[in-house]
């Protein structure tokens, strides 16, 4: 479905009216995919530095960190749960109320995790229950990033869709950015054994703070304008799931896979990169951190062009371009990341800025093939699907690629994501993404 087939029902819901300003609309999807992948990040970034130590006790620190990663799979295989939950109930009940229940999800479970007793003092209990509270913040996050989106494209004006869904974007790098520099300042303030001992909780017990703030902001808008045509003309299905997998399996397979790489070159760049600066290249918590900082600044910068450019070419050749840049880059993995610091950064830097433009995309892009009566459901689930084939097990399959076959196979890893991202687009109608 093009951005001008979504624009008539929107003008004749609303009588040609607004009820929700443009700063509204984007205030409200940037802010609750900004707590949602702040809460996300902030595991991730735990998962490297403390989790091994403290909940995942063993004599090889390698083995250590595989399980905590194993942990950070855990919610990428909840994703698509919460997808269908959530999906359900944004393409029956509206995206306003669903998308303020899994804000609730996503930050209760996060706050829970700051609350955890260690593996020191419950023994298997204590990985156990981490695991538990990631299920939830997979779960939540599966709700959360498609209502975002739709909550964005569907107040966009006519020629813009792309633009407005690169906001709910940005959520992403400035979670990153807010996770990672907390860890920076804590470290600052604490010694690492502070850290260790209950600094590490702190990240995840201000979530509340955020979370209210997020309410507040979800809670003043009203009903998107398509979803609000869809009831006026009673367009809604009872099981939206079910109606997905029966009419719009080709979408779901082709947006999953063209999604693919986004998510590979994102956990590479950022969870495995902080992995392997930390524990291979022996680079102090605080520089590896500031790296991270710095990449989540050049991934904010990228994505506003990303929504421009997509905007005035259209978003399938702009996929195809990015996607073929992220595969010569993957040629480079290797060379840039087994040199000097400043090797380090120039990966950084080429690797995030790319990251921007296929993810300022992405939202928009996935939406599109799917009709208003089950757009939540379709575009979460697909994703979210991407999570698990591209994102869930990245930074445990770097991790054993590099320590198995050297550098130059996790490029191959990044390669071969895009090799098949690229198909997937080459696939796709000009209407299917």
């Amino acid at each position: 479905m093009t951005d001008h087939n979504l624009e008539a029902p929107r003008r004749a819901a609303l009588g040609g009216k607004r009820t929700n300003s443009p700063a509204q609309v984007l205030l409200a999807s940037l802010i609750g995919t900004t707590i949602e992948f702040f809460d996300f990040y902030v595991y991730a970034t735990a998962a490297v530095l403390v989790f091994p130590a403290l909940f995942f006790p063993a004599s090889d620190a390698t083995t250590a960190l595989l399980a905590s990663f194993a942990t950070f799979s855990i919610a990428f295989f909840a994703r698509p749960l919460g997808a269908v939950v959530f999906g359900h109930f944004g393409d029956r009940i509206g995206r306003k109320a669903t998308l303020v229940a899994a804000l609730l999800t996503m930050g209760v479970s996060t706050v829970v995790i700051g609350l955890l007793p260690t593996y020191a003092q419950i023994g298997v209990a204590a990985p156990a229950l981490l695991a538990l509270c990631r299920f939830g913040q997979g779960f939540g996050l599966g709700g959360e990033w498609g209502g975002a989106v739709l909550l964005a494209t569907e107040n966009a004006p006519e020629g813009k869709r792309s633009w407005y869904g690169m906001f709910p974007q940005l959520g992403a790098p400035v979670g990153l950015f807010l996770s990672s520099g907390f860890f920076w300042v804590l470290l600052h303030f604490m010694s690492q054994d502070d850290l260790l001992a209950w600094g590490w909780r702190l990240p995840f017990l201000a979530s509340i703070i955020l979370i209210v703030l997020g309410l507040w902001v979800r809670l003043s808008i009203t009903e998107t304008p398509e979803f609000a045509e869809a009831v006026k003309h009673d367009q809604r299905v009872s099981v939206p799931v079910v109606e997905l997998f029966r009419n719009h399996k080709r979408s779901l397979f082709l947006g999953t896979f063209v999604a693919l790489v986004t998510f590979v070159l994102f956990y590479i760049c950022s969870a495995w990169l902080l992995s392997y600066n930390v524990k291979v290249r022996q680079v102090a918590f605080m520089d590896a951190l500031l790296m991270q900082i710095y990449g989540s600044v050049i991934f904010g910068i990228a994505i506003p062009f990303a929504g421009k450019i997509a905007d005035a070419t259209g978003r399938r050749p702009f996929l195809v371009v990015v996607t073929i840049m992220i595969g010569i880059f993957s040629f480079f993995l290797a060379p840039l990341m087994g040199a000097g610091e400043g090797s380090l950064y120039l990966f950084v830097t080429i690797g995030m800025f790319l990251m921007g433009l296929t993810y300022g995309v992405i939202g928009a892009a996935l939406a599109a093939p799917f009709p208003t009566r089950v757009r939540y459901t379709g575009s979460s689930i697909t994703f979210n699907f991407a999570g698990i084939f591209g994102a869930s097990l990245a930074p445990y399959a770097a991790t054993w690629l590099q320590q198995s076959y050297g550098l130059a196979h996790v490029g191959y890893y990044m390669l071969a994501a895009s090799v098949i991202t690229l198909a997937c687009i080459l696939a796709s109608g000009r209407d299917e993404v």
